[in-house]
């Protein structure tokens, strides 16, 4: 289904935490972008019951060694040497036929040690700009991260009124950014 190669998973545990999506109530998927599963050689299943769960992290397909990413940065103007991915689980890596590194990325998956509080999860409207914006950037040629996935969870997010909870499947080249190298 999908061929997993994780190379971050192999640095030291010191950059990243091992942990599993928080499983959802009621998983929908609601987009799923083929060109780009194409792209990336992904043989998934048509079976929307199989893809809501995998892609709303309630199963983790084989092969998947799921992490959340440890970074320092700044936040506000100043320096944090602790970050991290808060509500986003790397699920692994594929190499597509070009030879083509991807990362898989659950976004509003539920808490990791780095969520500071936070609960977690998205929000559905913010999830579905996410995917607008990042799709747009990308027929104009502007190299950004991609979304394969939209899933729906059947829960509420608290966050100035309750919202439709939602979870984005982000694919990138890489994740690692500058406050990886700081931290």
């Amino acid at each position: 289904m999908i061929n997993f190669d994780n190379s971050y998973s192999k640095l030291p545990d010191i950059f990243f935490e091992r942990i599993k999506p928080i499983p959802v109530k009621d998983p929908e998927l609601i987009r799923f972008n083929k060109p780009l599963g194409e792209k990336l050689g992904l043989n998934l299943s048509k079976d929307k019951s199989l893809l809501s769960a995998i892609f709303s992290g309630n199963k983790i397909p084989e092969g998947s060694e799921p992490i959340a990413l440890l970074y320092a940065g700044h936040q506000f103007g100043y320096f944090v040497p602790q970050l991290g991915d808060g509500r986003a689980i790397l699920l692994g890596e594929v190499v597509n036929k070009d030879g083509r590194r991807f990362d898989i990325q659950l976004k509003g998956s539920g808490q990791t040690s780095y969520s500071r509080g936070g609960d977690g999860r998205a929000p559905l409207g913010p999830v579905i700009r996410e995917y607008i914006m990042s799709e747009a950037m990308h027929a104009l040629n502007i190299p950004t991260t991609r979304t394969l996935a939209i899933a729906t969870t059947g829960e509420m997010v608290s966050r100035e009124t309750l919202l439709p909870g939602g979870i984005l499947t982000r694919i990138a080249s890489s994740h690692l950014r500058v406050g990886t190298f700081e931290y």
